[in-house]
């Protein structure tokens, strides 16, 4: 599943901690934690939507029946404590956890899975259907008992249950009313009152004030309990302050105002952080490899096929143009200030599992970069520095990014610095996260240069981005049918690789896949950033994870011990 940036790092690291607790980490039961969302969530609903708001308070209010570790990635039994699944690898049987009961006390039951996984299959308004397809169809889902759930495949699957680490668990008893009367892609607004929001998660709504902060309890209901049988969560609140600034996210924590930041540390922040490290004031903590921004051009016909330039940039030898005029190198210095390594394609080094070496590379090469395009009749006929087509159309584009960003707005200088240098231009856009998405999503954009997020990092866990027909096929979302060749070849690559349980098989069909992308570039990636988290020195149980939220996806084993430290 593909996520949407908002000021943070999807993070991938090679080998991690198991998950647990050190043994010189002492527990202190109750207090509060104070965290930041960058952006506030656009719903509490995550069946309907993707922003990284959503998906967080997901985490602390939502359970799920599998859990992906986010540090070791092994899949770990959660709402389902015990499966069996058949050696062809098409039927799972789950085993319930018993006793577990919603947030507002109500018991959960087989009928509460097979709601939740039925109405994020077949709801109009779900970006997470793609996750329940196989061959073609839809996962098959029976409970014939109360504690039991029967999950049939068309067809095998790589990642088999993994996928069920994207589902959260819904109240049939709250919700079932939204789905009959067709009302489901606006239930659980942010206008909805807290006490409706009911989940198995490790915390409770308590309070959102729009602008200001969300404020969660610990759900007194909650399922979970430590190793020596202690009940969890261990912390009693968690406050998420709404900073949109990250200078002035950063502020705050380096003051002891709040314990963490939502997400990964800027490069330019690394040494004031170290400082106040060794003061004894914040905690850092080694993430790994980030995953790269990317640059793309909406490549959608029937919205950009009146355009003219729709002519060119369409043509791979355009984008290809542009991944020859940057200079990774330079890239990785100036951007991430020397914290970064250069790459083309979407799948980091960090993720060794997946990562191919073996992709098509563009050296930094402007002669050849003019070169493809006059191959495509660009060229600078009138002496303005900017290449134009046969019939005068200008090589010029919009190009948006998100505003507040200092490594993205540091990018697109780079960027629009490079491509002038082959005649290119590129007038950067700035924009609020609200604003940029609404205009990605209606393909309202020239340009674009952020960074997806995925949430798995297993490639079939990511259909819709690979999936031509997609919900996050970014360049094109959701296409009836596939625009191009390639996308119908990387639609039957992926189908496959996804279908199948080999895993050497697995691995050199993706290879495949990610060679397709790279040659035809519908989305350019440049470097992939070193991070760094932060925390305050009073949080305790901090296992920093491979994917987003680096440190809250463990929430319900984090305590406090002590008062902030303030510098």
């Amino acid at each position: 599943m593909v996520l949407l940036l908002v000021g943070g790092f999807r993070l991938w690291r090679s080998s991690g901690t198991s998950g647990k607790r050190s043994a010189t980490e002492s527990v202190q039961r109750g207090g509060e934690l104070i965290g930041s969302l960058r952006v506030e969530p656009r719903t509490f609903n995550r069946i309907v939507s993707r922003d990284q708001g959503t998906d967080l308070l997901n985490t602390l209010l939502q359970g799920r029946l599998v859990r992906i570790n986010r540090a070791t990635f092994e899949l770990e039994p959660w709402l389902a404590e015990s499966w069996e699944s058949t050696p062809d690898g098409l039927t799972h049987t789950l085993h319930l956890k018993p006793g577990v009961r919603w947030s507002d006390g109500q018991p959960f039951t087989s009928a509460d899975v097979l709601f939740s996984l039925q109405t994020a299959e077949r709801e109009k308004a779900s970006v997470l259907a793609s996750a329940l397809v196989s061959g073609g169809k839809p996962v098959d889902v029976s409970a014939p008992d109360p504690n039991t759930v029967v999950l049939v495949f068309a067809a095998p699957s790589g990642p088999g249950l993994r996928v069920l680490d994207q589902i959260p668990m819904l109240p049939r008893h709250k919700l079932q009313t939204a789905v009959a009367a067709g009302e489901f892609g606006a239930a659980w607004n942010t206008k909805t009152p807290p006490a409706d929001v009911v989940g198995t998660g490790p915390f409770v709504l308590r309070e959102y004030q729009p602008g200001q902060r969300v404020v969660l309890d610990r759900n007194p209901h909650y399922w979970r309990t430590a190793p020596d049988g202690a009940a969890l969560p261990y912390l009693d609140r968690i406050v998420l302050e709404i900073v949109p600034d990250q200078n002035a996210e950063l502020l705050r924590l380096q003051s002891g105002a709040t314990d963490l930041t939502q997400d990964a540390l800027r490069p330019e922040d690394y040494v004031s952080m170290r400082r106040l490290q060794e003061r004894g004031v914040v905690k850092l903590v080694e993430l790994g490899v980030a995953e790269a921004d990317a640059l793309w051009f909406c490549l959608k016909p029937e919205v950009k096929g009146k355009d003219p330039r729709f002519a060119f940039v369409q043509r791979k030898e355009f984008r290809q143009a542009i991944s020859h005029a940057v200079d990774r190198e330079a890239f990785a210095q100036t951007v991430f200030l020397g914290e970064a390594v250069p790459v083309w394609g979407p799948v980091p080094p960090g993720n060794r599992q997946w990562f191919s070496p073996n992709l098509p590379r563009y050296p930094f090469d402007v002669t050849r970069a003019k070169a493809l395009l006059k191959e495509i009749g660009l060229e600078d006929r009138n002496g303005n520095g900017i290449v134009e087509d046969a019939a005068g159309t200008e090589a010029r584009f919009s190009l948006i990014t998100q505003r507040g960003l200092g490594w993205s707005e540091r990018g697109t200088t780079v960027l629009r610095e490079a491509v002038a240098a082959v005649g290119i231009a590129f007038d950067v856009a700035p924009l609020e996260y609200g604003a940029m998405i609404e205009r990605m999503l209606a393909c309202n954009y020239d340009a674009i240069f952020m960074r997806p997020l995925t949430t798995d990092m297993d490639p079939a866990g990511n259909l819709d981005f690979w999936l031509s027909s997609g919900s996050a096929h970014y360049w094109n979302l959701q296409q009836a049918t596939p625009a191009t060749d390639w996308e119908r070849q990387l639609d039957a690559l992926t189908s496959e690789q996804a279908a199948t349980l080999d895993q050497e098989r697995r691995h050199a069909i993706f290879n495949d896949a990610q060679r397709l992308l790279a040659e035809n570039l519908p989305a350019i990636h440049f470097a992939a950033p070193r991070t760094y988290g932060a925390h305050s020195a009073r949080l305790v149980g901090v296992v920093p994870g491979v994917q987003r939220p680096p440190i809250l996806w463990n929430a319900d084993s984090l305590s406090v011990s002590g008062p902030r430290q303030r510098p």
